[in-house]
């Protein structure tokens, strides 16, 4: 600040008058501060245009009673506007305290490097660089799923290295602690199921078969892919923090440095806790599905318990049940192996770790409903 007496403070304002031919003389007067309202270089730019004999520029600044960074901006612009009209700017009327900042902001050049110019790059290099990603990616895929093969070949050969207490632990997460939630949409997809085939079968007279539907349907394809769905975005995307945080905070490479696997030490027990629990969790899924078109039977359609039962187990076959299971453990797989695989890519900052886990659950549902595809094809081709 001006260590000049203060004074009332003033509006600022900006005078001009010609102190020779070729000067222009600037008074500056009252407190040029932020909060006030500054007067614009644009003013001083139409002085010089209408006087083009004008080749000096002076400041008077004994009306002055304060100023700030506001000042020091105006002052810039000004000068500025000199320079492109070839018009010297002389700063000895200025303060002490202007005049030493003006020349520490003149000494200080911007870096070319500072501001970044946006080059829009080819449409074929996007592809190209897009490709080189891909095929970078699928590798990366394939060699971390080739490890984790061979750590499981380990495992069955009994020379597997990990704490059976973290499994036990992993389990208990995987399964146990996932039931609230997947009671709660299970049970909601079986009330749409329901309610959704009831208004259709209404119209034939043929509401019994709501309970064919929905039994049907959660034993196959709904059982499963929600708890693979609701497994990917619970457990698939704390596996990727987990190791993500590991990364991060050089955990991953100790353990090399020991000589221990990370996939067979980490992301082993994490896939075989999904791989158990996953079919267990499918046929809870599968009860409580049923459950909630129990709700929608005997509520709505006026069913007995008894005979809503009935239909149901009349409906369902121990193959369908078993199309259900055995889609559930290649499910957890791939959540299993999305997580863990996003997480072990995991970069070395704080916000990688949430883009691992965002990564993860995108990675695992996608792998969901495509294998799930996969397998009505091959379910209809076997004609089962």
């Amino acid at each position: 600040m001006n260590p000049a007496v203060e004074k009332k403070s003033v509006p600022c304002e900006l005078n001009f008058r010609r102190r020779d031919e070729n000067t222009l003389l600037i008074r500056l007067v009252g407190g040029w501060k932020i909060g006030n309202r500054l007067p614009a270089a644009k003013e001083v730019e139409e002085q010089l245009k209408s006087a083009p004999e004008i080749r000096r520029i002076a400041f008077d600044t004994q009306g002055l009673t304060g100023w700030d960074s506001g000042l020091l901006t105006f002052l810039i612009k000004v000068m500025d506007r000199c320079s492109q009209n070839k018009v010297d700017a002389e700063q000895k009327g200025l303060p002490q305290g202007v005049q030493r900042l003006l020349s520490l902001a003149a000494a200080v050049a911007e870096k070319k490097a500072v501001r970044k110019e946006r080059v829009r790059e080819p449409l074929l290099a996007r592809v190209g660089e897009g490709t080189v990603a891909f095929v970078r990616s699928a590798g990366e895929m394939l060699s971390f799923i080739g490890e984790a093969f061979l750590a499981l070949v380990r495992l069955f050969a009994g020379k597997a290295r990990f704490r059976s207490s973290e499994l036990v632990l992993i389990i208990q997460k995987c399964g146990a602690d996932a039931l609230p939630i997947v009671s709660l949409i299970s049970v909601l997809v079986g009330l749409i199921l329901a309610f959704v085939g009831a208004i259709q079968l209404r119209m034939f007279g043929a509401q019994i078969y709501v309970a064919d539907l929905v039994a049907i349907a959660m034993a196959r394809e709904m059982g499963a892919i929600m708890t693979a769905i609701i497994m990917a975005g619970r457990t698939g995307a704390a596996f990727a923090a987990q190791l993500g945080t590991m990364t991060v905070n050089e955990e991953i490479d100790a353990l090399k440095t020991l000589g221990i696997s990370p996939v067979e030490f980490l992301v082993l027990p994490r896939m075989l806790a999904l791989v158990l629990m996953m079919p267990l969790l499918c046929l809870y899924a599968d009860l409580m599905g049923i459950l909630g078109g129990v709700v929608v039977g005997v509520g709505m359609l006026d069913f007995s318990f008894v005979q809503y039962l009935e239909e149901t187990r009349a409906a369902i076959t121990l193959t369908d049940i078993s199309i259900g299971l055995i889609k559930s453990g290649v499910l957890g797989v791939l959540v299993a192996i999305s997580g863990c695989l996003r997480g072990m890519q995991c970069g070395r900052s704080a916000s990688a770790v949430g883009d691992a886990a965002t990564s993860a659950v995108v990675t695992g549902i996608v792998s969901v409903i495509v294998s799930d595809a996969i397998f009505a094809i091959m379910t209809d081709v076997l004609g089962i």
